[in-house]
């Protein structure tokens, strides 16, 4: 596995990060001197200063808009990292609002694609990506959606659109079988919504998981997005069914609507999410102490002990002066990802995104790689993606992994 480390940051905040792996290449640029500094003498001695153009949507105003800054800072890092080590500008960032809404989202990638843009790194949410993925799919456009986890997602974008998370029926599916093995509950309460597609992705694969391992729902209550400010009553249905684990497959601001009603009647379940949950301990004015034992999927945590995570974050903290959730360093590793290709010799700036898209198709079907988010992540021919998945608890304001008999 090749270790990309921005020459930028090795003499300001080196950035260790092992951001990228070849099933060609087994060796280890340790001194972070490798083909990182010889692709970029070779490119400045070509006088290769034109830069390849990616483009990201996602919601930086309205109810999503941590999700969608977060994927906005964390590309932005990564571009801004690989264009100091290189020394000229490898890549340019263009980066359009889309609300969380699907038609914003269609209209936000038409004027990227006006602009010239090679590969798109998102939407963000699971809806605008299903309608921005059949646009892909119709302009053979590469997409590498950061955090929109639907299988429709990629469905839509026919071999197109590729995902960076984990899909919803792997984290429903993988979430059952986590409580299973290490009987975290006797008596299963779900909370949904309804409406979304990232809820009831998760929700339906839990179902049948669940049912499989022999676990007992008690309860299923769901809500939809014109009545999800009050789940007082969802809350109260999994208590009268005798729940002792409530699983919440839903976004964090819901979530924080869930622990606060089963606080005001003295409920106190066992709560489980999926990464949707990331961001509960920064909502402002919401009570953390309420979130503590809250047990939730995520493939990233700021709190993590490696140096990749550790390089990560403090680099993060620098630039926005805040500490990054999932979808921050989803983001990060999705432009890394596609830095790996240019490395690699896949892609070129020259190429139409036509060619780049069947370009880099080929070369995310047969590549291996390890970013903030998983070592060896390797991603299958329908643009969906395997790494590891992890529990996190929230004790005491942080993230603790939790170790697992799964």
């Amino acid at each position: 596995m090749k270790k990309l480390i921005s020459a930028a940051l090795a003499s300001a905040m080196v950035l260790s990060l092992a951001a990228c792996g070849s099933t060609g290449d087994s060796s280890s640029a340790a001194s972070g001197t490798g083909d990182s500094t010889a692709a970029t003498a070779e490119a400045s001695a070509a006088g290769e200063t034109t830069p390849i153009k990616l483009g990201g949507i996602g919601p930086v105003t309205g109810a999503n808009a941590q999700y969608g800054t977060a994927v906005k800072n964390g590309e932005q890092l990564a571009v801004d990292e690989i264009n100091a080590a290189a020394g000229y500008t490898v890549f340019e960032l263009s980066f359009e609002d889309d609300e969380s809404d699907s038609e914003k989202a269609v209209n936000a990638f038409n004027k990227l694609l006006d602009d010239g843009m090679q590969v798109l790194l998102g939407p963000v949410t699971s809806d605008p990506s299903i309608s921005v993925a059949a646009e892909c799919a119709s302009e053979n456009i590469f997409m590498l959606t950061p955090s929109a986890s639907s299988q429709d997602v990629v469905d839509s974008g026919a071999g197109n659109a590729f995902q960076m998370c984990f899909t919803d029926p792997n984290q429903g599916k993988t979430a059952a079988d986590y409580i299973a093995a290490n009987s975290l509950g006797t008596a299963i309460g779900i909370i949904y919504d309804s409406s979304d597609a990232y809820s009831t992705g998760i929700y339906t694969a839990f179902q049948a998981e669940a049912e499989a391992k022999g676990l007992e729902i008690v309860q299923t209550s769901s809500f939809t997005a014109d009545n999800n400010t009050d789940l007082s009553t969802q809350v109260s249905q999994c208590q009268q069914a005798g729940a002792d684990l409530v699983f919440l497959p839903i976004y964090y601001q819901q979530a924080s609507q869930v622990l606060i009603a089963a606080n005001n009647i003295g409920y106190e379940p066992a709560f489980f999410g999926c990464d949707g949950m990331d961001g509960i301990l920064s909502i402002d004015g919401f009570d953390t102490s309420l979130a503590n034992d809250l047990m939730l999927l995520c493939p990233f945590s700021a709190y993590g002990e490696d140096e990749t995570t550790k390089t990560f974050v403090a680099a993060y903290q620098a630039a926005y002066t805040e500490t990054p959730n999932q979808f921050a360093a989803d983001a990060y590793d999705c432009v890394y990802a596609v830095y790996q290709c240019l490395q690699d010799g896949v892609i070129t700036p020259d190429m139409s995104a036509e060619d780049m898209c069947d370009a880099l198709k080929t070369a995310f079907t047969s590549m291996t790689f390890s970013g903030t988010t998983g070592e060896n992540q390797t991603w299958a021919a329908d643009g969906t993606i395997t790494k590891d998945p992890k529990v996190y608890q929230v004790q005491d304001g942080a993230y603790v992994l939790m170790s697992s008999k799964q």
